[in-house]
């Protein structure tokens, strides 16, 4: 089969080709694993984390890609659920011990042996994986392949993200930041929250105006002061500079939730100005997210499939991975980006 390898950290500043595109062997199923031929794969920000070595691969080389939709063409001796012909989707999860405290109380996403699809095993910019079959979903109907994909991730984490803050209709709601999970999250607020009004902090005027266009009632720079202090706020950017611009904005009893799986180094001394009396007295709080549990995707897609959201999207053919990762990189996002075969 044809795949993309990640043979080691590069700094995509000054790397334009991270991925070697290759030939390797097609994957079998184990005895509890399905096969699936990948029809297309969302492009996400954490594969910008693994090529910089912010969350590196644990051996390399390593297939990147965690948001994939593609067919099940075999399926081990044990699957139960699935069977050959289902349209299916994989998501950043791979797979978690099952047995540990976290796993039991359903939060497999914090269990010390949960493994991440195109990290720590071989992922979806390949024309085959392998996954295990309770961490294949199947896909609502009315989306198209490149519809679901950005669903597998940016969705299921800002479904995530939103849940942890708590929100109650009416209150007022930041996103700091808007690619594809904001502008997902954005889609998600309206839906539950109808009446919250919607303030968006983006780097950029397309950004600010791809905002308002989806409803946001306000659109400003990162460190622009919202026309009212917020309840709660959700970043998803890669940077320090916006947890910041966050608390600056945060009202008394707020919370900002970070939904990142790391920050990049460039600004970290920005952590240095945080102030307790100015940014954290009168009980606000942080807290992060960390991954996604397959209860997650489970209960977003059927949100998504109740709702009909669809996510905006640009598509790139997979030969074109390369390109594709370095405009996530360096160039201003609509929505989120796909590739496929």
């Amino acid at each position: 089969m044809k795949a993309w390898l990640l043979y080691h950290v590069s700094d995509l500043r000054t790397t334009l080709n991270p991925l070697a595109l290759t030939d390797l062997p097609t994957p079998t199923p184990a005895a509890h694993e399905v096969l699936i031929e990948v029809s297309c794969c969302g492009v996400c920000h954490t594969e910008l984390d693994e090529i910089e070595g912010r969350t590196p691969p644990p051996v390399f080389p390593v297939v990147p890609g965690h948001q994939v939709v593609g067919t099940v063409v075999e399926a081990g001796k044990d699957v139960k659920k699935l069977r050959c012909g289902d349209r299916v989707g994989v998501a950043w999860i791979h797979s978690a011990c099952g047995t540990c405290a976290h796993c039991r109380q359903g939060f497999e996403n914090l269990c010390v042996d949960f493994r991440a699809t195109g990290r720590d095993v071989n992922g979806g910019y390949a024309e085959y994986l392998t996954v295990p079959e309770n961490y294949a979903y199947k896909i609502p109907a009315f989306l198209e392949d490149t519809e679901a994909a950005p669903l597998l991730c940016a969705g299921a984490i800002g479904y995530r993200a939103l849940t942890l803050t708590n929100l109650t209709n009416g209150q007022p709601l930041g996103l700091m930041g808007f690619g594809a999970s904001g502008h997902l999250v954005l889609k998600l607020a309206q839906s539950h929250f109808p009446d919250s009004p919607v303030y968006v902090f983006a780097r950029s005027k397309h950004e600010q105006e791809f905002a308002s266009n989806l409803g946001a009632v306000w659109a400003g720079a990162v460190d622009d002061q919202a026309p009212e202090k917020l309840m709660t706020i959700i970043d998803t950017t890669p940077a320090w500079k916006p947890v910041i611009a966050s608390l600056n904005n945060l009202r008394p009893g707020g919370r900002l939730v970070i939904n990142a799986i790391r920050k990049e180094d460039g600004d970290k001394h920005e952590l240095l100005r945080v102030q307790y009396a100015e940014h954290l007295w009168m009980e606000k709080e942080i807290k992060s997210v960390a991954n996604i549990t397959a209860h997650d995707v489970v209960e977003f897609l059927a949100d998504v499939e109740k709702s009909e959201m669809k996510p905006v999207v640009e598509v790139y053919p997979m030969t074109r991975a390369n390109e594709a990762l370095c405009d996530l990189k360096n160039k201003h996002i609509k929505g989120a980006r796909v590739l496929t075969w």
